[in-house]
């Protein structure tokens, strides 16, 4: 099996090309056309501070069909109490620095590097990449963030400093993206967490299917915290 060196042009070898681990090619760099590139053909960055940058392309892969959305009875509690506040890119700086901050699992290490920050920051800036923030008397004490292609929102990493702040704030995201059209939610590696949402894993090729025709639809770009978003959330009954 063999590991793809990239080079300065953009390109990428096919995704089904990854190996039984869903890696897929080694090196280039982190900018934003190139990685925009990459979420469109179902490729992702994941690599630590140090290290060169890694390529994958995982198999089976974790997504969530925006139909299929499963709120708990207690969830819903917690929504129509409406103990948060729910604001979308009003803060995406630090919901990306406080994600990078988040320990996971043990590892010592963030795979959300300074330059990956730089980039998505850049996105940010281009309308394409989002945060969704959970506010408490004002401040910040959960959220996430992702990018934006097409009817697709790639879901990048998510943060808590106060219980189910992030769920509330994902809640919000996914009726934000029903309400604008959208039809998909990547989560890349499978997780009970998103699997407490109605999240399932389909096999790569069908995703990547997928992933050809709901990122060539008219995108969503811009702040969504503008009045062009439809922001109405429905009642949590």
């Amino acid at each position: 099996m063999y590991i793809y060196q990239l080079g300065t042009a953009f390109d990428f070898p096919p995704a089904d090309l990854a190996l039984q681990d869903g890696m897929l090619a080694i090196g280039g760099d982190l900018n934003p056309l190139r990685l925009i590139r990459a979420y469109a053909k179902g490729i992702f960055p994941w690599y630590e501070e140090g290290q060169p940058i890694l390529w994958w392309s995982p198999d089976p892969r974790m997504t969530l069909n925006l139909s299929e959305l499963y709120v708990s009875k207690s969830l819903k509690k917690i929504l129509r109490d409406e103990i948060f506040e729910v604001r979308f890119d009003t803060d995406f700086k630090n919901v990306i620095n406080a994600c990078a901050r988040t320990k996971r699992n043990g590892a010592a290490g963030t795979w959300i590097t300074t330059d990956l920050r730089d980039s998505f920051m850049d996105l940010h800036k281009m309308g394409l990449a989002h945060s969704v923030e959970a506010y408490r008397e004002n401040k910040l004490v959960g959220g996430l963030y992702g990018l934006s292609l097409g009817s697709v929102f790639f879901g990048e990493s998510m943060f808590h400093r106060e219980d189910n702040a992030s769920k509330v704030a994902f809640v919000y995201l996914i009726r934000f993206l029903q309400h604008n059209d959208f039809d998909l939610i990547d989560a890349q590696q499978d997780t009970d967490y998103l699997r407490s949402f109605g999240g399932k894993t389909m096999k790569r090729r069908d995703f990547l299917r997928l992933l050809e025709t709901f990122t060539s639809k008219p995108g969503l770009i811009g702040n969504w915290n503008s009045n062009d978003c439809k922001r109405e959330i429905t009642s949590f009954n």
